[in-house]
């Protein structure tokens, strides 16, 4: 599903992703593991084609240089720092983001369902957890149905109990066929949902390691 050869993003003479290939099949889970500037975020948003970078990067087989739209299609994401308009009420904001993705026909209430937030969306963004607005950004992200999920470091703000049920529901979505690449710093996290974990470190991809046997240095 997703397919990343000699990829290469520099910002000025610094290297943030240097010569990293990656491939993911359907059904498959890869975290991406590093300490901050190892270039988890630079890899995803050029996945995501919203940064220019040398290589080739195909999603469902797209070339997301050449068409990114379409690539972005196929993915559901979800940034670290989330960026909604804190009046509009919940069911609002799945109708305004479905618009945006064009999917005229989305059902906030079955969208809300889907990731435990039923009965809420009469409220207002702002009256939210940081845990449900958590979930408010993945239902926006699984908008279409999307068979790719690409998550960066979303649970960094919440606590042990949001993040615990987080991943919680993380695991339910991803259990049938739904592929998915995350970044994370958190070892449970990546043992829950990974199973593979491919290491970062400035910029460089130094080794693919099985979940079951993965242990950081």
């Amino acid at each position: 599903m997703i397919t990343i050869t000699n990829l290469v993003k520099t910002f000025g003479r610094t290297p943030a992703v240097d010569d990293v290939s990656l491939s993911l099949d359907q059904g498959d889970a890869v975290a991406l593991w590093g300490s901050n500037g190892a270039g988890k975020t630079t890899l995803i948003r050029c996945v995501l084609g919203l940064l220019r970078y040398r290589g080739a990067i195909r999603v469902g087989g797209i070339d997301v240089r050449r068409n990114g739209k379409a690539a972005r299609m196929l993915i559901g994401y979800v940034p670290q720092e989330l960026g909604f308009y804190d009046e509009l009420r919940v069911d609002s904001a799945i109708c305004y983001f479905a618009r945006l993705k064009g999917i005229p026909s989305a059902s906030p209430a079955a969208s809300l369902q889907g990731v435990g937030l039923e009965g809420n969306g009469g409220k207002r963004v702002r009256e939210l957890s940081g845990g449900m607005k958590q979930r408010l950004a993945l239902a926006i992200a699984l908008l279409g149905d999307p068979p790719i999920l690409v998550l960066d470091e979303v649970t960094a703000s919440l606590d042990a109990l949001g993040r615990h049920e987080f991943v919680g529901l993380l695991r339910q979505l991803t259990g049938s066929g739904r592929t998915l690449l995350f970044a994370s710093h958190r070892l449970e996290e990546v043992r829950s949902l990974a199973r593979r974990v491919a290491v970062l470190e400035r910029g460089r991809l130094l080794r693919i390691d099985d979940c079951a046997c993965f242990a950081p240095d």
